[in-house]
């Protein structure tokens, strides 16, 4: 591909990579499509991606980066906030910003209501350009601390609604999982009214050719648009996860289509669209999703990625059959 970028840009996207020093969580949406429908991105933790012409030629113009709620305190994940944002603002990328767990000692730790707008004003202190929030990452999985606590979730949407009334904040990312719509009910019935925009990680029923659970918080959250913030066909993983999904190069272009030619047509709801991720940096990952194999060949996720922003999705009666997990 020809980087469609000025050298300019690239040559200063270069210079900040030789002297930010460590890596950030990363992510990034462009504005597609032939249709003037939903906007495409890419979401990943690294910021290589943004001095990777492939990436400079679809023009992204939105970013995705997940960091924990106390971020600014530990000062190796700060200089990866500012990294990566330094990145996102020399390319021009608008970023979505989705808080998580705290990278420190405790895990578990859930911030008060309080302890959070603190947090979150040091954020816009530091970063005011950055306005568009999600309340908290895959909020209902027990990997996080709040999957049992939509109500502490309702209070921080609350908070961050409050501090920055300008802000566009999404709702907790949910992510398509057994009890998905009872917690989204759950934090509809705390918070008093059901926000705009919600946030879905649908990796298990994406690589399985299924849409239940998307519609299911469809109607969990009427009139709302959604955003799918992470998704993407499973080249591999080794995450010793029990929940068994259909992987392969292959098949991760399959379900490339099988979201911009199926899912997204058939659902107006949707009106951004995050693939996760844009490179895999090694065979030991323990997930891997990414367009960019190890080594940086292309797969063919990446094509079908460059073809719906260049032509838009093609909508297709049939894809094919979800292979069980190797």
């Amino acid at each position: 591909m020809r980087p469609a970028r000025p050298a300019a840009v690239a040559a200063l996207l270069v210079a900040i990579a030789l002297g930010a020093g460590a890596a950030a969580p990363a992510g990034a949406m462009m504005d597609v499509s032939a249709d003037g429908g939903v906007a495409i991105g890419i979401a990943d933790q690294k910021p290589t991606m943004f001095v990777d012409p492939r990436f400079l030629e679809l023009e992204i113009r939105y970013a995705r980066l997940a960091v924990g709620w106390d971020v600014l305190t530990n000062s190796r994940s700060a200089a990866e906030l500012q990294t990566w944002l330094a990145h996102a603002e020399a390319t021009g990328v608008e970023p979505l910003i989705s808080f998580m767990h705290s990278r420190g000692a405790n895990r578990r730790a859930t911030p008060t209501p309080a302890r959070l707008q603190y947090e979150f004003r040091r954020l816009r202190q530091l970063y005011p350009w950055v306005t568009t929030y999600a309340t908290w990452n895959e909020a209902n999985h027990c990997g996080e601390p709040l999957c049992h606590r939509p109500k502490t979730a309702a209070a921080y949407y609350k908070v961050l609604r409050r501090e920055c009334p300008t802000c566009t904040i999404l709702a907790p990312e949910m992510l398509d999982m057994p009890g998905m719509g009872r917690w989204v009910r759950e934090f509809v019935r705390h918070l008093g009214f059901t926000p705009r925009l919600w946030g879905l990680h649908n990796y298990v029923e994406a690589n399985r050719f299924k849409t239940a659970r998307l519609r299911e918080l469809v109607r969990a959250t009427r009139g709302a648009e959604i955003w799918l913030t992470e998704v993407g066909g499973l080249v591999r993983r080794d995450n010793r996860s029990r929940t068994e999904i259909p992987e392969g190069v292959s098949h991760a272009g399959e379900v490339t289509r099988f979201i911009f030619d199926d899912v997204v047509p058939r659902n107006p709801e949707i009106t951004r669209v995050y693939i996760y991720h844009w490179n895999s940096v090694s065979r030991r990952d323990t997930w891997d999703s990414a367009l960019i194999a190890p080594g940086g060949r292309e797969r063919s996720a990446l094509h079908v990625l460059a073809r719906v922003v260049r032509v838009g999705p093609r909508p297709l009666g049939s894809f094919r059959t979800a292979r069980r997990a190797r």
